[in-house]
């Protein structure tokens, strides 16, 4: 299966299978699942990032657990739209990790999706459900914000999809 921008690719994704959303960052890689119809995408988790070999099996463990058969990641085009180099450490990161058939499976299916304001949106949602400095400073360390990302990246795909359908 192939690996690229997901409006070129999304018609021969995996069917019928759970999809991963991931919002690759320095630190952390926050972390999102679909459903089986790639309908809905809920937040997971985030993964602090160590060694690419441990995020390795991080994923790994998700994968097995929810029998995920593809993955899109955010893709930090620039506000104008040109390629910056985020994108290319994004794309980096996906080059690697089909190298971990435990992680993308034998066929990997890896998509790329604009994630332009994501984390501005995750953001957002938090602001507004919290009032309180304090607990804002929380939801951000506790990776709150990372994980709504990889959500806010993961379900504009799956309405891609969908529109495109």
């Amino acid at each position: 299966m192939p690996t690229g921008l997901l409006k070129e690719i999304w018609t021969v994704r995996p069917q019928n299978a759970r999809l991963l959303g991931l919002d690759v960052g320095k630190k952390t890689i926050g972390v999102a699942l679909s459903d089986p119809s790639q309908s809905l995408a809920t937040p997971l988790q985030t993964i602090p990032r160590t060694k690419f070999s441990k995020d390795m099996e991080a994923l790994a463990k998700i994968v097995a657990e929810f029998e995920v058969e593809g993955f899109v990641l955010g893709y930090p085009l620039n506000m104008n739209g040109s390629v910056g180099p985020r994108c290319q450490s994004v794309r980096d990161f996906a080059a690697e990790m089909i190298r971990f058939p435990a992680v993308v499976g034998p066929k990997p299916w890896v998509a790329f999706w604009d994630e332009r304001l994501s984390t501005v949106s995750a953001d957002n949602i938090v602001d507004e459900l919290v009032e309180k400095r304090k607990t804002r400073v929380n939801a951000k360390s506790s990776g709150l914000i990372d994980k709504l990302a990889a959500r806010s990246i993961l379900q504009g795909a799956l309405d891609f999809i969908h529109a495109s359908s």
